[in-house]
């Protein structure tokens, strides 16, 4: 079988967790496109991961990859996600798919009229431990769920990072809460409504948010922030009518190292636990094999749709104050 072939948009930092990924799941990447293709850093990258050929961002849509993998700041995800997928790539797009619920909806019109592959690269949801949360959960061992809480944040040191520019989709929900979100949703479905409080910069960048999901009987909880000093935590917590459920580094992409749950029931507690994984090879995998047709995608892009609903919602309930329904 021929190597499936990648186009690379930008030289960001998670491109050099994806680059490895791609190979290791049998992939080339043949092309990776920058703003200026002629600076020393460009080269320099191309360089170091052994990429053929460098160009600009539209130099590698116009190429013969079939797929484009989009880890642009936040604001550049739609615009270039639609002229890949408009000239017949399948597309890779890091988290937030878009900035809104409608830019998403125009993403998965158009990757469905265009018969292309389009998945929101949330690759921690390809660890072994969250197919085995989603059986726990969903499967009713800690009874009918009445409380999630999850927490991801860190402290976000460099002050020219487009995360703290409001204008390019910055802030702690789209880059680390929607981790939170999603699970949630994994876990528990699509919520009623949410309320949120937010910390914001000078600048309109939400420093940390805090945000309920409202599930009738069951309330889901998440905290995010971007000035969270120490280890950036990454936690999950559970509690149903028949016991509990504990998880450090629950967001994790690529362990190194072993991951474990806690689960306490009636019956006694126990811990499960996951030898070293690589989530981004086992999405890059998933992406390759759905892009021939050789298996149905696992998270359609409305599935991506329905996670910017809830994001959209918890801004506007964050900066209103008040209690704001999802929409469906």
């Amino acid at each position: 079988m021929t190597a499936f072939t990648w186009g690379i948009l930008g030289a960001a930092r998670i491109a050099r967790a994806l680059i490895p990924a791609i190979r290791a799941a049998g992939g080339e990447v043949t092309m990776v496109g920058v703003r200026d293709p002629h600076s020393a850093r460009a080269r320099a990258f191309a360089q170091e991961w052994d990429i053929p050929r460098l160009g600009t961002y539209d130099a590698v849509i116009a190429s013969e990859v079939q797929a484009v993998y989009n880890p642009l700041p936040n604001d550049a995800h739609r615009p270039w996600t639609l002229a890949a997928l408009r000239a017949g790539k399948h597309a890779l797009t890091e988290k937030p798919l878009s900035l809104n619920a409608d830019e998403a909806q125009v993403l998965a019109d158009t990757a469905a009229e265009t018969g292309r592959v389009l998945l929101e690269a949330f690759a921690y949801r390809f660890q072994p431990h969250v197919a085995r949360l989603r059986e726990i959960v969903t499967g009713g061992e800690l009874g009918e769920v009445r409380a999630y809480r999850g927490a991801f944040g860190f402290e976000l040191t460099r002050p020219d990072d487009f995360r703290w520019d409001a204008s390019k989709g910055g802030g702690a929900l789209y880059d680390v809460g929607c981790y939170a979100v999603n699970l949630a949703r994994l876990l528990l479905g699509e919520p009623d409504s949410v309320s949120a409080q937010a910390r914001w910069s000078a600048e309109g960048v939400d420093v940390g948010l805090s945000g309920t999901l409202h599930y009738g009987q069951a309330l889901g909880s998440l905290d995010c922030a971007f000035d969270w000093g120490g280890t950036p935590t990454q936690r999950l917590t559970v509690v149903g009518t028949a016991g509990s459920l504990d998880m450090d580094g629950v967001f994790g992409s690529k362990a190194d190292a072993e991951l474990s749950f806690r689960v306490q029931t009636a019956g006694g507690g126990r811990t499960e636990t996951f030898p070293p994984h690589d989530g981004y090879a086992a999405m890059v995998a998933h992406f390759q094999r759905a892009a021939r047709g050789e298996e149905a995608v696992l998270y359609p892009p409305q599935d991506a749709v329905r996670q910017a609903r809830v994001l959209d919602a918890l801004f506007t309930a964050a900066r209103e104050g008040q209690q704001v329904r999802v929409k469906v």
